[in-house]
């Protein structure tokens, strides 16, 4: 960021938390949600047009302490399907959840009405704005419920989550869903600089179990008791150790084996981090990770005063959001005399508002690193933008070659691509590996970490890659199957850009999909599956098998030609499919012949379509 520039990039997170903590939102949040702290079910109220869904606190050691793994992680997917396949990471695995909200939330939804209740009220009132709040691990339930009703979809408005004092729900994958799916901005998350709930799950299970049994009875009341203050100072030690960890060692949760090393928890939207100095908010997943270190060790030593804070703090943050009010109001600031620019200045504010100190510079350089890694988000998609609008010239020679092929030699451009007889599929081939290497470049970055979260489900660049699949990957298609004729392409051959690109456009089709689409009434310029070349020529092949005695190939063969006929009725196989002397017509001709020859009344819904259809 220019130095130059008006606004202070920091500056803004807590210009942010200023304005939502005067807001009554909050404070009608936290209201429900302490309402419902010690009531066994949720509640739903609407107040001045808003809906708030209500989760209680769950104080149980049973909630917390969940020994089914090293940190309570465990898959989201359950037997009874709550959650769909959508939550997954980048690598198609499924997100791990902690188990023990997980099973409350599967409870709520089982035991006591819940979906009923939210599906009535979202008929009833479908317009209307809803709030799921949560205190404690009641605000990972709301998460849960938040995340349930996002991915259903059961209303026209976009579901809002505000949590108190909320442990961390679910790991990088999850993140990564949600960024995908553009649900980052739906979830808030408060918390205070001394609850230690939001940091507790960076310590595995076994190092917090023992102490947290011995406080959670007293989680109400004033601590006095000597044997309880040591098990306060005993699990702030504990966790305190693995946040430390996190702050200075990376976040990376696996090793190269894939088991887990560290937590696997990951902040998920955004946090509110509160101090006696104000407050500011971060969406920035690895720097809230930090955050949550640096401001709880901002004291030197444990005194029982900071172990008092914990209580006070976690079950009042009535307290704590009318401090932040008045510090907002009375217009407080603090700044680093020694900062030299705009953007140092920004830091410093955001680090004195949330009780770091901006003489911290561990914290000073996770705050930096935050906005250049935005920064090179921004500058990376600028750049891949402008690289797509130059390659729009090699995808318009690929067209042009494409109706050339139909039109003057009245053959496919994949029959022709394979053959390589003149010079426009030598032009074509060139084309091909100039668009080949710029996707590879984006999934390479992709990969990598170095786009936005939500690369993936923006439009733009999932209708770019859909468009250069259906056009480009018939060519890498038949190149492969030119060199490889005895290969299969579908299990050996084809390339990491197209499988990446076809999830992409598969999750945003089931998004479009929920909202309902229409059925496609004109017939796709494109084939919609880019595989169907690979498919043709492996039903050649088992054709070929089928006729040598292989009969296991006709069951691989009847699936083929199903298909087919579903492409067809659907309108999403492309005319150039159906050109006389075509690979799929050929193949039709070989295969009707066989059915006859083996019943000459044989027929199919396939028989029926082709007979009607006049070969080009």
């Amino acid at each position: 960021m220019a130095e130059g520039s008006s606004t202070p990039l920091f500056t803004v997170g807590q210009e942010t938390a200023a304005f939502l903590a005067s807001c009554e939102i909050l404070s009608k949040a936290w209201e429900e949600s302490h309402l419902a702290s010690n009531s066994e079910s949720f509640s739903l109220k609407e107040h001045e047009g808003v809906v708030y869904v209500a989760f209680p606190s769950f104080h149980r050691i049973e909630s917390f302490i969940v020994k089914v793994s090293k940190y309570g992680e465990g898959n989201i997917q359950t037997n009874n399907r709550v959650f769909s396949d959508c939550l997954k990471g980048n690598d198609d695995k499924p997100a791990l959840v902690h188990q023990g909200a997980l099973k409350l939330f599967l409870h709520i939804m089982e035991k006591t009405g819940f979906q009923a209740k939210i599906y009535t009220d979202s008929r009833q009132r479908k317009l209307k704005p809803i709030i799921f709040v949560g205190h404690s691990l009641g605000g990972a339930v709301a998460t849960l419920a938040t995340l349930w009703v996002l991915e259903k979809r059961v209303r026209q408005s976009s579901p809002f989550c505000i949590t108190f004092g909320c442990p961390l729900v679910g790991d990088e994958r999850l993140v990564e869903a949600v960024g995908r799916e553009n649900w980052g901005g739906n979830f808030f998350h408060v918390i205070s600089q001394h609850d230690i709930v939001p940091r507790m799950l960076l310590a595995p299970i076994e190092s917090i179990a023992e102490p947290l049994t011995a406080i959670l009875p007293y989680w109400h009341d004033k601590v006095a008791d000597s044997s309880i203050q040591d098990a306060c100072r005993t699990l702030l030690e504990n966790v305190l150790q693995y946040t430390y960890t996190v702050a200075y060692y990376g976040v990376d949760s696996r090793g190269s084996d894939g088991v887990i090393k560290r937590s696997p928890y990951k902040p998920l939207g955004t946090y509110m981090f509160c101090s006696s100095h104000g407050a500011a908010c971060i969406d920035n997943s690895e720097t809230i990770l930090k955050l949550l270190h640096f401001t709880m060790q901002s004291h030197e030593k444990l005194s029982d005063n900071i172990v008092q804070d914990w209580f006070s703090e976690h079950i009042g943050y009535g307290a704590v959001l009318k401090h932040v009010i008045e510090n907002s109001i009375s217009g407080k600031r603090f700044a680093n005399p020694d900062s030299k620019s705009s953007y140092e200045m920004g830091i410093s504010l955001q680090l004195e508002a949330i009780g770091v100190g901006a003489q911290n510079d561990h914290a000073q350089f996770a705050l930096r690193r935050a906005g250049e890694t935005e920064d090179n988000y921004n500058t990376n998609v600028d750049k891949l933008a402008i690289e797509l609008s130059l390659k729009q010239s090699s995808m318009a020679e690929l067209e042009w070659y494409k109706e050339r092929c139909e039109k003057e030699d009245g053959i496919t451009y994949y029959d022709s691509f394979k053959k390589q007889n003149n010079r426009k599929d030598f032009r074509a081939n060139v084309d091909r590996k100039k668009l080949c290497q710029f996707w590879d470049e984006i999934i390479e970055k992709w990969e990598g970490h170095e786009l936005p979260s939500d690369f993936e489900s923006q439009n733009k660049w999932i209708n770019a890659g859909n468009t250069y699949r259906r056009l480009v990957e018939p060519l890498d298609i038949a190149s492969y199957y030119r060199t490889n004729g005895n290969g299969n392409y579908l299990s050996d051959g084809r390339p990491n850009r197209h499988k990446i690109l076809q999830r992409w456009m598969e999750a945003k089709e089931k998004t479009r999909s929920s909202r309902g689409q229409r059925p496609r009434t004109k017939r796709a310029s494109l084939t919609a599956d880019s595989c169907f070349w690979a498919h043709v020529e492996e039903a050649w092949k088992d054709l070929e098998n089928l006729k040598q005695g292989q009969h296991q190939s006709l069951q691989k063969l009847e699936k083929f030609e199903e298909d087919v006929t579903n492409m067809e009725n659907a309108l999403t196989i492309s005319p150039d499919v159906f050109l006389e002397g075509s690979s799929f017509i050929m193949w039709w001709e070989e295969w009707k012949e066989y059915k006859k020859n083996q019943s000459p009344e044989w027929s199919s819904p396939l028989y029926k379509i082709m007979e009607k259809l006049q070969v080009i």
